[in-house]
């Protein structure tokens, strides 16, 4: 089954930036570890689609894991604006220092040693050894789980599935071309065995679906039922300086938008917070609110706007109008700028 998997993948295998295709493979080129390690961080919980230009800014940037390393927390985290789940480039960062401070800048070719870095997980360490090293690891993202679950017609629903699945999924991980049979079965999950309308006609492992025999492949995996989210709310106060300067804060490192850039403001709470600005002025509110979802709760901020002559903030500092680039803010901080942005009054 894996040879008949790894010859669709050598006709069909996706182009990806991070990627080394299969025929260059063949010829010899390696996979860096440093761009197949980026590109699985930044692939967590996040689609194809969204990381593609990231990952083209950060490798611009920052070429080599070294030169990762050597960057300001500030700029790291600017960069990554957008992509979500900050926490992943806080440890994007840690793992980088250490990979280059205490491995000399290069990457451990075992999932062992690849766990024990800063923010490497049990799937990023088998990708990780198998993509970049050619270890013989299984990878279980969601569409390995997908295709496990209709090609034994496993039943039990996600999560509980999980330790059968991975099971299934080891049992077919071969020891000739690991790297490439672990993207080759992603790319089966992401182009063929789809959560919706899957493409039973062209998938080279449809005589062997058991779930495809058995006309049931639309109703795999089963999943038991998300729990509703609650919602939470809070204030954020934007305020600019009469010489276009915006009072902006970096939020603790822990929790959620750790070390990023945002607006000064109060906790998400379920209940409306008291209203407690970090610097006097004549606040208004705009109307409106600004609404975002995170991974465990819905949020609902409201807006308070003002200009201001005040340089000394109870908390935050003012960014210098030449400085400030809403593109640095993480999403629902600049959801709050798009939304008040028209409404600003000239500078005087």
């Amino acid at each position: 089954m894996s040879d008949d998997l790894l010859a669709w993948y050598d006709v069909h295998a996706r182009a990806m930036p991070w990627r080394v295709s299969p025929a260059d493979r063949r010829a010899g080129v390696r996979p860096d570890p440093y761009r197949v390690w980026l590109s699985e961080v930044m692939l967590q919980q996040t689609t194809v689609a969204a990381v593609r230009d990231y990952f083209r800014k950060f490798t611009a940037i920052w070429p080599r894991v070294t030169d990762l390393a050597a960057a300001a927390d500030a700029d790291v985290m600017a960069a990554w604006a957008g992509l979500g789940y900050y926490a992943r480039a806080r440890n994007l960062l840690k793992c980088a220092r250490v990979v280059a401070h205490e491995h000399g800048g290069t990457f451990p070719d075992t999932r062992e040693r690849l766990l024990a870095l800063p923010g490497i997980g049990p799937y990023t360490a088998a990708a990780v050894a198998a993509i970049a090293f050619d270890r013989p690891e299984t990878v279980l993202d969601g569409n390995v789980e997908r295709v496990m679950a209709r090609l034994h017609a496993v039943e039990v629903p996600l999560p509980m599935a999980k330790p059968e699945l991975m099971d299934r999924a080891a049992r077919l991980t071969p020891q000739a071309r690991p790297g490439d049979y672990a993207q080759a079965v992603m790319d089966l999950g992401a182009t063929i065995c789809t959560p919706r309308g899957p493409a039973c006609g062209i998938c080279p492992w449809r005589d062997d679906c058991q779930a495809h025999a058995r006309g049931m492949q639309a109703d795999l995996p089963r999943k038991l039922p998300k729990a509703a989210k609650p919602t939470r709310v809070g204030i954020a106060y934007l305020a600019r300086r009469r010489d276009g300067a915006w009072l902006l804060e970096t939020r603790p490192d822990k929790g959620l938008l750790g070390g990023m850039l945002g607006w000064p403001g109060s906790d998400w709470a379920e209940k409306v917070p008291a209203h407690d600005p970090p610097i006097d002025a004549d606040w208004r509110d705009p109307g409106g609110e600004v609404r975002h979802t995170f991974t465990h709760f819905h949020l609902r901020l409201s807006l308070r706007v003002a200009d201001t002559t005040e340089n000394e903030p109870a908390r935050g500092a003012f960014v210098p109008a030449h400085r400030f680039r809403p593109a640095d803010l993480p999403t629902v901080m600049r959801k709050a700028y798009d939304l008040i942005s028209a409404t600003l009054p000239p500078l005087e």
